[in-house]
């Protein structure tokens, strides 16, 4: 797979949904985790993430707005030991607690399928990192309905045991923008990272629709002691 430009990948798609990037800083030193929300309706655009513990959460910027809170206010990022779990949605803490419980990160899910958000069916997109004693890996999931047919989920599940320094894979929610969502398909994206955590923050923010970026989320985890920063940008503020 060719790797591509997660600047390009983004300026050319207006409505990407929600997405994760998982990877390697190309100095080797760092596992690096985003995630990004998008809103087109007035309710999804009514958010900012927040710092919940080693983990963020997401509330309404204005309270009185807020419509409808069941897909839209969850926990993305929460933590377990030394394992980042990353998702687009409440199955962050299906993960977190059966992860808990010795259950694996693809056991943890078989519980989830997409989101009831008929017509879309928006799909479950997910991630975890494991960083421990100087050994990193990573793995994405996505459960979709069946071309849009609700009657069956499919489940996929991508892991990367050895990744490599520079490189990056980004999943996301949808094709484009369509009435209803085209579900994303494939394999998760190769794309590149940077080694420093600022200036992939900005590379990325700059490169999303400005029209409907919501959100961003960005951390870079030291692969030797586990210590990690963090960026967060929201367009309410």
């Amino acid at each position: 797979m060719e790797k591509r430009s997660i600047a390009e990948q983004l300026k050319n798609n207006a409505y990407p949904g929600r997405g994760i990037i998982l990877g390697e800083t190309p100095d080797g030193t760092k596992a690096v985790a985003a995630y990004f929300i998008m809103g087109r309706s007035a309710n999804s655009r009514n958010r900012i993430f927040v710092e919940d513990g080693d983990g963020i959460r997401t509330e309404a910027f204005d309270p009185a707005k807020m419509e409808d809170p069941s897909l839209v206010i969850y926990a993305p990022v929460r933590v377990l030991g030394n394992k980042t779990i990353v998702t687009n949605g409440d199955q962050t803490d299906t993960i977190f607690e059966g992860m808990d419980k010795q259950l694996t990160f693809e056991q943890s899910l078989r519980t989830r399928d997409f989101e009831p958000d008929g017509p879309n069916y928006t799909p479950r997109i997910s991630g975890v990192l494991h960083v421990e004693s100087g050994a990193f890996s990573y793995a994405l999931s996505i459960l979709k309905s069946n071309n849009g047919d609700p009657s069956a989920c499919n489940r996929f599940m991508f892991a990367y045991s050895t990744p490599i320094a520079g490189e990056a894979h980004f999943i996301h929610t949808y094709m484009g923008d369509g009435n209803p969502l085209p579900s994303f398909e494939g394999e998760p994206e190769l794309v590149d990272v940077l080694d420093d955590i600022d200036a992939y923050t900005d590379l990325l923010w700059s490169s999303l629709n400005e029209d409907n970026k919501v959100s961003l989320f960005v951390r870079y985890i030291d692969i030797a002691d586990g210590t990690y920063e963090t960026r967060i940008v929201n367009k309410n503020h």
